[in-house]
């Protein structure tokens, strides 16, 4: 049952607090436990979880001490043992969460599990809903935002990759995990003797760490062919053809085999043939396999929006989303952008040039945000740049070329613009060798892609600003990495887009939280300072 904790409100004369010698008190004072009670625990709103409970039944252990432990658990990159210990024994916690007496409630792992449980089978259940931790993310946020003096109006935007709980296989491991989970769903009585040998420890040496290079196909099609016949065991039982096991085996062979007519067994698919959203890990059925610059990862996206406003005293994290890594920066940005503006009302967003597409601008500008692009992809054209052609921006019709010459007749068709040179003109210009065009029997003619007009006009602007705006978007390059070294962000402790989705809005405010009270000392600090006349106390971090 739901029920609202107002209980840190209440005053104790048995405060451990009140039994401190008076520099104890003072260094508590000077902590970041204070500045976590008043701007994180006491503005959780608890009554958007209400949806979690029932109407009857037991109380619920508090949801703002609950929800801030997952806070803290990722400010502090602490394991569960290591957050149950310190809330234990460590009063630095305890007064974060508004508990004045240390071990005042006890605190167990299933607590932590249930809670979690219930926030997990919400959001898969109603995907349609509010985002409980993007709320509070949100609603924290904007208090951080108010009390700092946070300026919104310049914001950048950037993606990182990252991985779930799974070990990164190549196909043959990852078909032993596969079979092996499938195999461990059947009851014993039902397996051949060719499945049993799948659980003797010596099989799993032989087909993966035994495999030479020259084997890896031969083991992959001896693995696949016991995965089949899997598949047929689990059919004849009922019971199991809706087990997770089945699914996955099912989807593992229709991406990784296909039927050879000549021998009768299953044959491995060509590497190149298997899309990226395939399976890439028996325990995890959504993350996907990218491959971006030099860097090739199974897992997922995070896409981040991050002020960056010069006279910001630090900058915050105003949005983010997960995804799976499959899916490009263009389509995170033209589904961002608008929730962005919406939230924070930003003018100008400082992005890389592979979120640029003309979907991108439109949407920008349909939005009323000033987009800058640091950089494009592709090489810069050796020939004459398209914006050197007079070309009408509603119709998207060239009017003129570069050397000044008026097309015989001109139109727009299949994404492209086309012009008709008169033949003498074309024929006798000096720019002809850098120019688009093309002779045929009776002209000249040029077909320029819409595409490339509206990139080389962002090309343009981006080597008129370029040093200043790369200054502006590269930073957060910075806390992408301090996510991923300081709260774990590179390798996460669950699997599946719905968890990682969670544990990482956790680390984001978790991050914010961090800038915050490292301001919040300083300012504490300096005012004590001029308070006594320029003396600096130590303050606890």
């Amino acid at each position: 049952m739901f029920r609202e904790n107002n209980d840190h409100l209440q005053q104790s004369l048995f405060e451990s607090v009140n039994f401190m010698d008076s520099r104890i008190k003072t260094k508590l004072e000077k902590s970041w436990a204070p500045i976590f009670y008043k701007y994180v625990f006491c503005n959780i709103d608890e009554k958007h979880f209400s949806v979690l409970y029932s109407d009857t039944g037991r109380a619920n252990l508090p949801v703002n001490i609950l929800l801030s432990l997952e806070y803290i658990k990722h400010l502090k990159n602490y394991s569960d043992d290591e957050l149950i210990e310190n809330f234990n024994f460590n009063y630095l916690i305890n007064y974060a969460v508004g508990i004045r007496t240390l071990g005042g409630m006890n605190l167990s792992e299933k607590n932590l599990y249930d809670f979690r449980t219930r926030i997990y089978q919400y959001l898969i259940k109603h995907p349609e809903q509010e985002d409980l931790i993007f709320g509070q993310f949100l609603n924290l946020t904007m208090i951080f935002t108010k009390e700092a003096g946070i300026c919104m109006k310049k914001q950048r935007i950037d993606s990182t990759m990252f991985m779930s709980n799974i070990k990164k296989a190549g196909r043959v491991a990852l078909a032993f995990d596969v079979l092996y989970r499938a195999v461990k769903s059947i009851p014993e009585d039902k397996l051949s003797e060719n499945l049993k040998k799948v659980f003797n420890p010596e099989f799993r040496t032989e087909v993966i760490h035994k495999t030479k290079p020259s084997e890896g196909e031969s083991k992959l099609e001896i693995l696949l062919n016991l995965c089949q016949e899997t598949k047929e065991t689990i059919e004849n039982i009922s019971e199991l053809k809706n087990s997770d096991a089945y699914r996955i085996l099912e989807r593992f062979l229709s991406e990784q085999a296909y039927y050879d007519e000549e021998t009768k067994k299953l044959k491995a698919k060509d590497s190149k043939s298997i899309p990226s959203d395939s399976l890439q890990s028996a325990y995890d059925e959504d993350a996907t396999y990218r491959k971006k610059g030099n860097k090739a990862e199974s897992g997922y996206v995070l896409n981040l929006s991050e002020t960056c406003a010069k006279e910001n005293p630090f900058q915050l994290i105003t949005d983010y989303t997960v995804e799976k890594n499959i899916k490009g920066d263009v389509e995170l940005l033209k589904e961002r952008l608008p929730i962005v503006k919406q939230n924070t009302k930003c003018q100008e967003v400082y992005v890389d040039g592979g979120y640029y597409s003309k979907e991108v601008v439109q949407i920008a500008k349909e939005n009323c945000v000033e987009l800058h692009f640091t950089g494009l992809n592709g090489r810069k054209p050796v020939r004459i740049s398209v914006t050197g052609y007079e070309i009408d921006e509603e119709t998207e019709v060239i009017k003129r070329c570069p050397g000044g010459i008026i097309p015989i007749h001109a139109g727009v068709k299949k994404w492209q613009t086309v012009a008709h040179f008169p033949r003498e003109a074309c024929a006798n210009c000096e720019l002809k060798n850098q120019c688009y065009c093309k002779e045929q029997k009776k002209d000249y003619v040029v077909r320029v892609n819409l595409k490339s007009i509206e990139a080389a006009k962002q090309r343009e602007k981006i080597e008129c600003k370029c040093e200043g705006h790369k200054s502006k978007r590269a930073a957060i390059e910075g806390t992408n990495s301090a996510l991923k070294r300081g709260h774990g962000l590179s390798k996460l402790r669950v699997r599946g887009l719905v968890k990682c989705r969670v544990n990482a809005g956790l680390k984001v405010l978790a991050q914010n939280f961090e800038g915050f009270a490292r301001y919040m000392l300083e300012r504490v600090k300096k005012a004590i300072a001029e308070s006594q006349g320029g003396s600096v106390p130590v303050l606890i971090q």
